[in-house]
Order: structure tokens, then sequence, then C-alpha cells
């Protein structure tokens, strides 16, 4: 199964858990990394539509890793979405570039697992704060896999993270 991760973060310079997390991806085999900073810094408007698309075409599971960012998308990740995912290739008359492909997010948290659940102080689960991408994964005829979310990333020691990119391999892995 070949694999697309797109990454992004707003913030790469203090990234420790994304990069930390992309580094292990790099060692599981049929996987392509695009890192959307990386590749197009901090302009919104930059992306290389048809070469992410391409991107997209020869995967067969994609997931796109990023830090929660105010309890959304980082914004990179959502001007990406709204560049590259159109009408005519993604949805709409004959847009069915998407369909029938993995779709998988994986996503780190500063705060704690329990900040994220109806008795914590935003009374959601990640998987309701990821909500909008599982509509918009469905909306395109993509299966939606339960996200993978690494809670209290930010200041993460050494074992932490290892443990983190370790669960990482295996879940693509299978």
């Amino acid at each position: 199964m070949k694999t697309l991760v797109i990454v992004s973060h707003p913030y790469p310079e203090q990234s420790h858990a994304i990069k930390a997390l992309e580094q292990a991806v790099k060692t599981v085999p049929d996987v392509e990394i695009r890192n959307l900073e990386s590749l197009y810094g901090q302009d919104l408007n930059s992306f290389d539509i048809q070469a992410e698309q391409a991107a997209h075409n020869t995967a067969d599971r994609v997931i796109y890793m990023f830090p929660v960012h105010w309890f959304n998308l980082t914004p990179m990740l959502k001007a990406y979405m709204n560049s590259v995912w159109t009408y005519g290739w993604a949805f709409g008359p004959e847009g069915t570039a998407l369909k029938d492909k993995q779709f998988q997010v994986v996503a780190t948290a500063g705060a704690t697992e329990f900040t994220y659940s109806p008795e914590g102080v935003i009374e959601c689960t990640m998987d309701e704060v990821l909500s909008p991408l599982k509509a918009s994964a469905k909306y395109v005829g993509m299966n939606y896999l339960k996200p993978i979310a690494f809670f209290e990333a930010m200041g993460a020691d050494e074992s932490k993270t290892e443990l983190f990119q370790e669960t990482l391999i295996a879940a693509l892995s299978k």
C-alpha cells in the first residue's frame, strides 16, 4: 500500500513531536512525505496544485499530520485543502480522484487527553474536533480511518516521543 503523508506545522522551528513523527515515517516502506512548510514556506497561495494532486493520485492511503492549532487544522493545511481538493478533481462532475482511498489524521496536541473529553475544558473529544476532516473525506468518497492522536506532545520527553514514533510506525505498517 502506497502512503502519502502531508505534514504541516505553523511554527516548524518549534516543532518537536511532528518532526520526530516525520522522521519515524521515513522508515516505513512505500511512503511519500510532503512537508508543506518545507516545500512552500509560509505562502498560502504558492501550492503546485498539479504536483500535489499527482501525489494524491498515486497513493492508496493519505495521511494529514499536524499539530492541532486552535482546535483546527494548521492555516497552511486548510489553505492546501482549499487549493488542492478542487471541483472536478476531488468532487463534483468527474471529480473522483480521492474516491475509495483511505484517509487518516495524525495529530498532536499540547494538552492532555482529558482536555479533549466531554468533562474537559473544551467539552469535546479529539474525534469531534477533527469532524470537519471526517466530513471532507466522506464528501469526496474517501474511507475515513480513526485518527491517531498524541496528547501532551508539547515538551514531551525522549521516551514519550519514542513511544509516539513506535505507535505511528506500527499503525502505518498494518
